[in-house]
C-alpha cells in the first residue's frame, strides 16, 4: 500500500459566516420588489431607506450608495444583460431572477462605478452568500470574474453590433433601451445620430429634484434658502435641489405649500393658464388630475385670478392624493372621483381644460428606469382609445372661445400628434394655437404649434403639449 494513503488529511477550513452588508442587501431587496411585484423603485426605495436610518444601519453616504446601486442597475439593465449573457454558459432566461439581480448589481459596481474591481467582486459574492447561499455564490463569483476582465467600453465593443450594420440595435445595447423604444424616440426626435444618443444618455442620468413653490402659499425665495438649492431653468415657480437634496427635509414641502414637480410638468400647467381665451375666465378643469401636481399649481393660479378649479380623477385613491395636494389652496376648488370619458358635468362648462392623459410614460425614463423594460409596443393600442376619449370629452367640456391643453409624459408620436390630429378631424370647430410663446425663454421648441420638451435639451421630462381653442 502506498505511503500516501496513510498521510493525515488536511483539516477542513472552518465555515465562515457571510458578512452582511446592509447597503447591498437593501439594494437587492429593492431590485427584487421591482422584479417580483412590478413595483417602481421611486416608490419602493424611500421607505426602505427610512427604515434603515431608523434602525441606525445607514448614514447619508450609505443611502447615496444604495440609491446609486438600485437606479444605476435598473438604468443599465439592458447593457448588463448583454454582458452577463456573454459570461454564462446558458441562456439568460434560464438564470434564476434573484441570481441575475445579484449579477447585475455586481456588474454595475464593476462597470458603472469607481468601486475597485476586487472590492466589487468580493462584496457582491458576500451578498450572494447571504441572499442566495454558498452554492450559487460560487457561480456569481465565476461570472463576475469574467465581467471584470474588461471595462465598459471594452465590453460594448464585444457585445454591441456595429452601428453601420444595425444602428438601432447598437444604440439599444450601448444606451440600455429596448430596441423598439430607441426606434420610437428617434422617430419623435428626428435629426442625426448625435441627437438620439444625447437623448438616450440623458435618460440614463440621475435627474435633479425639482420643487414648485405654489403661488400664494410659498415663494421661490423661501425655497432658495435651502442648502444646495438653485433657481429653476424655465418655470418662475421652480427650484432645483442639487447634490441629492431631500425634499422631505424642506418645511414648505412637508406643509404642502410646495411640492416636488418636474419643470416640464410646471410648464404645461403654466402654458394652459396663460393661453388667451375669449370671454370669461372663471371655471377651470383638470380632467386627469391624479396624483395632483399640476392640479395644485393650476388651483393656486386660478385662485389668484378669482377662478375655480374642478379636479377630476377616476381612481378614488388617486383622487385622495389630489385632495391632499390641494389642501390649503388659497381659493375655492373641488375634487371629485369621476371618469373623464363619462363626465359628471355639462358640456361647455369650462373656460380652460387640461387633460394630462395616461400614457406609456416614455418621457419619464430618467425617473422610472424600470418602465422601459416593462412597456411593450402593444401597450400603445391599449392607451389609444382612452387618450382619444379623454381629449374628445375635454373638447366637449370647454365652451366656445375656451382652451384645451392636451398633455402626455411621452414623446411617442402615436400618443401625441396622432391623437391630436385624429380629434381635430372630428371637431371642425376647434383649432390648434401656438403653444411656444407661452413658454417664454425656453429654447429648441421646434416648428410648433405644439411643443415637445426633451431631457437632453431642456433638462425636463419629455412632456408634450398641444393647445386647442374651441371655435364653434
Amino acid at each position: 500500500m502506498s505511503d500516501t494513503s496513510r498521510r493525515p488529511r488536511r483539516p477542513a477550513k472552518p465555515y465562515r459566516r457571510p458578512q452582511k452588508d446592509p447597503v447591498r442587501i437593501l439594494a437587492f431587496d429593492a431590485l427584487r420588489a421591482v422584479d417580483e411585484r412590478d413595483a417602481y423603485a421611486n416608490l419602493v426605495l424611500p421607505p426602505l431607506l427610512r427604515k434603515a436610518r431608523e434602525k441606525g444601519d445607514f448614514d447619508g453616504r450609505d443611502a447615496a450608495l444604495a440609491t446609486e446601486l438600485v437606479y444605476g442597475t435598473l438604468r443599465r439593465q439592458g447593457t448588463y444583460d448583454a454582458i452577463i449573457a456573454a459570461c454564462v454558459d446558458r441562456p439568460l432566461r434560464e438564470v434564476d431572477p434573484p441570481v441575475l439581480d445579484v449579477l447585475s448589481l455586481g456588474a454595475h459596481q464593476l462597470l458603472g462605478t469607481r468601486i475597485p474591481s476586487h472590492a466589487a467582486v468580493s462584496a457582491t459574492v458576500e451578498l450572494a452568500r447571504v441572499v442566495l447561499g454558498d452554492g450559487r455564490a460560487k457561480f456569481v463569483n465565476a461570472v463576475l470574474r469574467k465581467v471584470a476582465q474588461n471595462d465598459l467600453d471594452g465590453w460594448l465593443e464585444k457585445v454591441a453590433p456595429p452601428y453601420d450594420e444595425d444602428p438601432e440595435d447598437h444604440l439599444a445595447v450601448v444606451h440600455s433601451h429596448p430596441r423598439w423604444v430607441v426606434s420610437a424616440l428617434w422617430d419623435s426626435l428626428g435629426g442625426p445620430r448625435a441627437g438620439i444618443e444625447d437623448l438616450l444618455e440623458a435618460d440614463n442620468e440621475r435627474p435633479e429634484v425639482t420643487l414648485v413653490a405654489r403661488p400664494g402659499r410659498a415663494t421661490t425665495d423661501e425655497l432658495l434658502r435651502e442648502e444646495a438649492a438653485l433657481p429653476g431653468r424655465w418655470s418662475p415657480y421652480a427650484v432645483r435641489l442639487t447634490e441629492g437634496g431631500e425634499p422631505g427635509a424642506v418645511d414648505a414641502v412637508r406643509e404642502g405649500r410646495a411640492g416636488v414637480q418636474d419643470e416640464g410638468s410646471q410648464l404645461v400647467a403654466l402654458a394652459l393658464a396663460d393661453a388667451p381665451v375669449d370671454g370669461p375666465d372663471r371655471m377651470w378643469l383638470d380632467g386627469c388630475a391624479g396624483p395632483g401636481g399640476k392640479a395644485a399649481l393650476l388651483a393656486a393660479l386660478a385662485a389668484e385670478r378669482g377662478a375655480v378649479l374642478l379636479a377630476s380623477e377616476k381612481q378614488p385613491h388617486r383622487a385622495g392624493l389630489v385632495a391632499k395636494a390641494l389642501a390649503g389652496n388659497p381659493g375655492p376648488y373641488q375634487v371629485i372621483a369621476a371618469d373623464g370619458t363619462r363626465p359628471a358635468w355639462r358640456p361647455g362648462s369650462f373656460d380652460r381644460v387640461l387633460v394630462d392623459v395616461p400614457c406609456t410614460g416614455l418621457g419619464a425614463l430618467r425617473r422610472r428606469p424600470e418602465a422601459r423594460w416593462r412597456r411593450r409596443p402593444e401597450d400603445l393600442d391599449g392607451f389609444a382609445p382612452l387618450q382619444r376619449g379623454l381629449l374628445r370629452t375635454a373638447l366637449e367640456s370647454v365652451r366656445v372661445g375656451g382652451v384645451v391643453g392636451y398633455a402626455t409624459c411621452s414623446p411617442h408620436l402615436a400618443e401625441t400628434r396622432a391623437v391630436v390630429t385624429d380629434l381635430l378631424k372630428q371637431f371642425p370647430g376647434a383649432e390648434l394655437i401656438d403653444a411656444r410663446p407661452l413658454l417664454p425663454g425656453v429654447p429648441a421648441l421646434g416648428d410648433g404649434p405644439d411643443v415637445q420638451l426633451w431631457p437632453h435639451l431642456h433638462g425636463t421630462d419629455a412632456m408634450y403639449l398641444a393647445l386647442i381653442r374651441r371655435t364653434g
